[in-house]
């Protein structure tokens, strides 16, 4: 047993691979004046309480507005018309990735919203004079229905991929576990501590959530029994020194990245045979299934940490087991085969009855 810990121990405790290095940008981007301005605007953004996620998420749909500003000799805030603005929209619209599909306008909305956010501030700061992107209407994203609608045995399915006869495939279990039976984010998974997780009460804690949001939501017995098998036999093997905390480590001791996490769940949705879906797939099975079950959707939106019940409503929209037993009791059709159901039945006694009372009735003498 020593040995077979000393191996894995040797196996998980060898040298991460380093990422290549990133392609340094033109000298020509590099000496663009918006460059100075969005490490400003990215600061101050920081500093008013900006998650560094959504901070990011601003510094790469700047970095792509100044590159396509930089090949059409802008450099400066003052370059940058409205005219200007609307041109990027429009490159935005007509851009196809690398397999031809052109970008959602989610992703658009992502690209934009930073640039009219950095615009604003520059006018806020004096910086310019008005604010060229007051008026620019952001592409409105349209309210879908998830993609990968798994039913309960689909759930299962996927939850029983891993390979929990290995260290990897045990914490993976665990992962799923926690996903499907709380519904949390992928991104609240990957930061979770050991103390945010209480095996013996049920309970499980999502500290600084989407919009610094903390909250306290209940954790299946299921769920907790994995984790706490995880805890006992792998994580004491994967962990390297110093320990930081991390409830779910990877293969070379340190925390999910949440590019990793969700490439792991969707690897198992494949091998189940869904060529959709990941962590999110979890959240949405997660509501869906406590909604049919009964569960008020007051209780799915305070678990979920939805802050408006708009939000969480469109679990009712997707949940159609209850819609399917409405329709069957008072459609038409079901109504119209039920009378002549009842018809026929009642024809059939009557005729039953006639050809009763026409028969003599046997004698009970010889």
């Amino acid at each position: 047993m020593a040995k077979a810990v000393a191996r894995r121990r040797q196996h998980v405790l060898r040298r991460k691979p380093r990422m290549p290095a990133r392609p340094r940008p033109p000298e020509a981007s590099r000496g663009n004046l918006l460059h100075v301005y969005k490490a400003e605007f990215l600061e101050a953004s920081l500093t008013s309480g900006l998650s560094p996620y959504t901070a990011g998420i601003r510094k790469r749909a700047l970095e792509a507005f100044i590159g396509w500003a930089d090949e059409r000799g802008l450099g400066r805030p003052q370059d940058v018309t409205r005219p200007i603005l609307q041109r990027y929209q429009r490159h935005l619209f007509h851009y196809r990735k690398s397999d031809g599909a052109p970008l959602a306008f989610s992703t658009q909305a992502t690209l934009l919203n930073p640039v009219r956010a950095f615009f604003k501030w520059l006018a806020v700061e004096n910086h310019l004079l008005y604010n060229p992107a007051a008026d620019l209407e952001v592409p409105r994203v349209p309210r879908q229905l998830p993609r990968v609608l798994l039913s309960v045995q689909d759930a299962e399915h996927v939850l029983a991929q891993p390979d929990v006869d290995t260290p990897m495939g045990l914490r993976n279990r665990a992962m799923l576990e926690t996903l499907y039976s709380t519904g949390i984010r992928r991104l609240e998974l990957s930061r979770l501590r050991l103390y945010d997780v209480d095996t013996e009460r049920g309970t499980l804690m999502v500290r600084q959530g989407k919009g610094h949001k903390d909250r306290l939501v209940p954790i299946g017995e299921r769920a907790c029994r994995w984790i706490d098998r995880y805890l006992a036999e792998v994580r004491p093997v994967l962990i390297r020194e110093p320990d930081h905390g991390m409830l779910f480590v990877t293969d070379y001791g340190e925390a999910f990245e949440k590019n990793r996490l969700g490439d792991m769940v969707k690897r198992y949705m494949r091998l189940a045979g869904f060529e959709h879906g990941a962590c999110h797939a979890f959240r949405h099975a997660m509501a869906t299934h406590m909604l049919e079950g009964g569960c008020d959707i007051r209780y799915i939106q305070a678990i979920l940490g939805h802050s408006q019940l708009s939000t969480t409503e469109i679990y009712t929209q997707v949940s159609i087991g209850k819609l399917k037993a409405i329709h069957a009791a008072t459609h038409p059709a079901r109504l119209a085969r039920e009378t002549n159901t009842a018809a026929a039945a009642s024809d059939r006694s009557g005729t039953g009855l006639a050809n009763e009372a026409a028969s003599p009735v046997p004698s009970l003498q010889r």
